[in-house]
């Protein structure tokens, strides 16, 4: 029988993997472990993993070619739930994740474990530690990263899902309530911090996330002219590579300095992860514009507002935005406020 050379495909998170068929059965393959292979293509930096799919891809098709067959992995006993979570954990810490999802699982992770009793994982432990949070964002997040951690443990061996019948906690979504006059609330940070005021007016017209894709600009980040960015998929919370235009009045604002160096501190370290969290909080006290629910992420509602208003276009939206997919602009834009109907669509006498 023929063998078919195996594919390569990505998925939504930019991780490469081989798909093929053996003996009937489909298969995905994102690492070499069950052609007993050291290929771990999603462990490299986003632009080499394609080169080290192919590889993988060659070494498939020579060990279907041999007559092998796909290797499941055994399954290891650790003999207690509470053994089991915690090398799901060990698992998660080694993954391709970031710094901070990988902080809060070992957050949950320190706080679960003082609800287990007996060494069993049950319904009523993963209760009584979820309970305790009433806010129903802070539930429903500590939920996500549980399951996240159970689900590994599942697929190691352990033999119940405590959190099958643990249902999402509905709750009324918080309005980020955008800025009415944008100019006058940026001319009011300007006189406050020029990083802030830097911050603020590209959080609005370039769509970026302030914490994170700000704080860790560099100059090598723009292009020659100043009229573009370019951030990689690890650099951004969507996981993909994202080009993003520049409007001219941010721009002129700014004077290109060395490549390697961050464009608030002109050194090659950026500012820390509470820089603008601190910066914001301090101008809280001091401004005569803000209103109540207005934060430093509502000049990025605002943005995201005037774009969706002005071309009428999810998809345009979704890009600008980098959103991993539509589903997530339009939950994004129940959060914010635009009328769904206008007066002519109101009842008449």
């Amino acid at each position: 029988m023929s063998v078919k050379y195996p594919k390569i495909k990505s998925d939504k998170k930019q991780r490469f993997y081989v798909v093929f068929h053996s003996n009937g059965k489909r298969y995905r393959l994102y690492n070499g472990s069950k052609i007993n292979s050291n290929l771990y293509p999603n462990s490299h930096p986003i632009n080499q993993r394609y080169e080290i799919a192919k590889l993988l891809c060659a070494e498939v098709y020579k060990h279907l070619l041999s007559g092998l067959g796909i290797n499941e992995p055994k399954k290891v006993l650790y003999g207690s739930d509470k053994k089991y979570l915690q090398q799901a954990l060990n698992n998660k810490l080694k993954g391709d994740y970031s710094s901070k999802y990988k902080a809060m699982l070992q957050w949950t992770y320190n706080r679960f474990v003082k609800y287990i009793e007996n060494d069993k994982i049950s319904s009523n432990n993963v209760n009584n530690f979820l309970n305790q949070y009433t806010k129903g964002s802070s539930y429903n997040s500590l939920r996500r990263h549980l399951n996240a951690l159970i689900n590994e443990a599942i697929t190691l061996g352990m033999d119940s899902n405590p959190m099958k019948d643990i249902k999402v906690k509905r709750y009324k979504a918080k309005l980020h309530k955008p800025y009415r006059d944008i100019s006058a609330i940026l001319y009011e940070v300007e006189d406050y911090n020029h990083n802030l005021y830097i911050c603020c007016i590209m959080t609005y017209g370039c769509l970026l996330r302030p914490h994170r894709e700000i704080r860790e600009l560099t100059w090598s980040d723009f292009n020659s002219d100043l009229t573009q960015i370019n951030l990689s998929g690890d650099r951004n919370k969507s996981g993909r590579n994202r080009i993003v235009p520049i409007p001219k009045y941010v721009s002129e604002l700014l004077t290109k300095g060395e490549p390697r160096h961050n464009i608030f501190t002109n050194t090659t370290t950026p500012p820390n992860k509470d820089y603008f969290k601190t910066l914001w909080r301090r101008f809280k006290r001091v401004s005569k514009l803000l209103q109540q629910n207005q934060t430093l992420y509502s000049f990025r509602h605002s943005g995201a507002i005037e774009i969706f208003k002005r071309t009428g276009s999810i998809t345009k939206l979704q890009k600008a935005m980098g959103h991993s997919s539509i589903n997530v602009s339009l939950t994004y834009l129940r959060g914010l406020e635009i009328a769904e109907l206008k007066e002519e669509d109101m009842p008449m006498i």
